[in-house]
């Protein structure tokens, strides 16, 4: 039967209640979590047309349309009363849409069914605003033959978005739609200008219920809260862990995974980065991936929680970092020395200008530019990658490199605490009205999704929608700990929270867990022949893994996520502070490689060995202050996954 449909399109601004939702466990094993999360690839032309019909509007007095559904885009074209020559708003690219729902009247004399689809597109500006498009399948005569035709509509898209195949004889029910993974949010209040929680709980949680995922929420309350929550998890009961705030605290959560004693089996858990912070270096990375265009602040958190809904992830590199100390961590990011890193750690006290804390920060830095005397080693990677224009050549010179962690110190692991969940909670639950409803919606979940969707789907004179799933809610694992609700307001903020850690507070994460470094000697021993060795004066020397070094500064435009190479830039004493500013300038288009600047040098590397002998200075690993001294790291190849959701053309 071809179901006809009908669509309203509203923007609108959503009630704050509390989220419920019902969703059964996810796979076991982390093999299944990831195959859970990443979507095969495409096999299907982005033009075939999927599905076609007509439908009807909600309210009931709308225009009728045709809908056309691809592997790319969902197509709207008015029917009555007019036809439209050229569609405004026609076209609905898949990676806009976050998820949709099926929906009933409540009207026993309305036999027709409801296909609500929800979309993030930009505006003329460049920036997001969610919009909801309600479609009218009432093509049959009965309820149950409608029901069959919005479902039927909403199971092939639902597959669309994450990635599932659809079966060749074209018989697609809601048994075609596994459980969907079951996520932990970790939410750093603080982040960026303190906003992370405000953002999470009005545009992060809506979108996630939205698509149909199935989450917990926590809020860390100190530093190192994250690492201690993630060695005391349970962790076969979760699909993905998520943070919700600036690239610290996914470093705290890579570091806690790895710190356990099963970090072979841990460190497979997919992690996945909504950014909240000030830096958002990974975030950024990921919306390159992504194919969307650059973006900050709020735009960027929408990209990322689009490129979430969808699923998907990708391997990880990961760099192994000796101090001096012999204490070991592992970073995704960077390890930043010089220029770079005093910037980072200065700017701390600028935190609540958020983004814009980096910018003041350069303009001092600028002011009061120091070079470091050091001396870099690199074993540099057999085979160069795309690299930066051969205008700049990289001088070589010969040298040698280490490593030796000390045992971990024990870890007191806290409750899981203060968190909100779609579990459902033993609580008295508030209730909703729709506009121009009679009488107060209930506190129901569509797919399992939030009740802070109900407000669109009420008109003024139309019986209001209730939400009806594709599949039945499961009953909550019995593993699950039901948590306690989260404070209606933001908590309060700990005295030492936005202060840069003094050296002495700096944790030694020593560690014997995680993968041997089997590039590096003993950190102070000879390096083995083959490396790469220079002495010179720098302003800054960075080692990246991905492209980004801000959500704004794409430091290594062609590094990939899975390269296998850690990304060597230095920039040598002698360059004049107005050089040195346009190599920033020009590094947010990743353009800086072009300049033909002398003193900028890059190479790629497997592992490196740093020796400052400045006696004082700033280390960096991942934003993160280290001790200083001597260090030496070594890149792990894929030893992370990261939820990257789908790769989009970059535009």
């Amino acid at each position: 039967m071809n179901g006809r449909l009908e669509a309203a399109e509203q923007r609108d601004q959503r009630p704050d209640p509390e989220l419920t939702r019902s969703q059964g466990p996810g796979p076991g094993s982390p093999l299944d979590r990831v195959k859970a999360m990443a979507p095969p690839l495409p096999q299907l032309a982005a033009s075939t047309p999927l599905l076609h019909g007509e439908f009807g509007s909600y309210p009931a007095r709308g225009p009728r349309f045709a809908l056309t559904l691809t592997p790319q885009a969902l197509y709207i074209q008015r029917l009555r009363p007019k036809p439209e020559a050229r569609p405004r708003g026609g076209l609905v690219p898949l990676a806009e849409v976050s998820g949709c729902c099926t929906l009933r009247s409540r009207s026993p004399l309305d036999s027709a069914a409801y296909f609500c689809v929800y979309t993030y597109p930009q505006g003329r500006r460049g920036a997001r605003r969610r919009a909801t498009r309600t479609f009218r399948a009432d093509g049959a005569a009965t309820y149950e033959e409608n029901r069959t035709e919005a479902h039927r509509w909403a199971v092939t898209l639902t597959c669309l978005l994450r990635g599932l195949p659809l079966p060749g004889d074209g018989d697609i029910t809601p048994d075609l739609l596994p459980r969907p993974p079951r996520l932990l949010l970790l939410v750093n209040p603080f982040g960026g200008r303190g906003l992370a929680w405000q953002w999470c709980k009005n545009h992060v949680l809506p979108m996630i219920s939205e698509a149909g995922l199935s989450f917990n929420l926590m809020q860390t309350e100190r530093p190192n809260h994250a690492r201690e929550l993630v060695q005391a998890l349970s962790l076969s009961e979760w699909d993905g862990i998520i943070t919700v705030s600036g690239d610290g605290l996914l470093y705290e959560v890579l570091n806690g995974l790895l710190d356990r004693p099963d970090w072979e089996e841990a460190v497979r858990m997919p992690v996945g980065i909504l950014p909240c912070g000030s830096g958002n270096a990974l975030a950024g990375a990921v919306n390159l991936h992504g194919g969307f265009a650059p973006a900050l602040g709020l735009d960027l958190l929408l990209n990322c929680s689009l490129l979430l809904c969808r699923g998907g992830s990708h391997p990880l590199d990961l760099l192994s970092v000796t101090l001096a100390s012999g204490s070991r961590c592992f970073s995704f990011l960077s390890v930043a020395w010089g220029f770079v890193s005093d910037v980072d750690i200065q700017s701390e006290r600028f935190r609540a200008l958020g983004s814009a804390r980096f910018t003041l920060g350069t303009v001092l830095g600028l002011a009061t530019l120091h070079t470091y005397r050091g001396r870099l080693s690199y074993l540099p990677a057999t085979g160069e990658p795309a690299s930066p224009p051969p205008a700049h050549g990289l001088p070589r010179a010969k040298s040698e490199l280490t490593l030796a962690p000390e045992p971990a110190p024990p870890v007191t692991h806290s409750p899981l605490h203060r968190s909100v969940s779609d579990l459902p909670l033993p609580l008295p639950q508030p209730t909703l009205a729709s506009p121009g409803s009679p009488e107060p919606l209930p506190f129901l979940s569509l797919n399992g999704g939030g009740p802070e969707l109900a407000g669109d789907w009420g008109g003024a004179g139309d019986a209001p929608l209730s939400p009806d799933p594709l599949l039945p809610p499961l009953p909550s694992s019995p593993q699950a700990a039901v948590p306690s609700p989260l404070p209606t307001g933001p908590p309060e903020r700990p005295a030492h929270c936005g202060l840069p850690p003094s050296p002495g507070d700096i944790p030694a994460s020593a560690s014997t867990c995680g993968p041997p470094d089997h590039l590096l000697p003993p950190l102070g021993a000879p390096l083995p022949p083959g490396w790469v060795t220079m002495e010179e004066d720098f302003v800054l020397m960075l080692a990246l893994s991905p492209s980004h070094l801000g959500a704004d500064l794409v430091a290594v435009p062609h590094a990939r996520f899975d390269d296998g190479l850690v990304h060597l830039c230095w920039v040598r004493g002698g360059i004049s502070r107005a050089t040195l500013l346009r190599l920033f300038l020009a590094m947010e288009h990743g353009t800086h490689f072009g300049l033909g600047c002398p003193q900028l040098g890059y190479a790629t590397a497997h592992a490196f060995r740093l020796e400052p002998l400045t006696p004082r200075g700033v280390l960096t690993v991942d934003g993160e202050q280290v001790e200083y001294g001597p260090m030496q790291a070594q890149v792990h190849p894929g030893l992370g996954t990261l939820l990257t959701g789908p790769p989009g053309r970059v535009p």
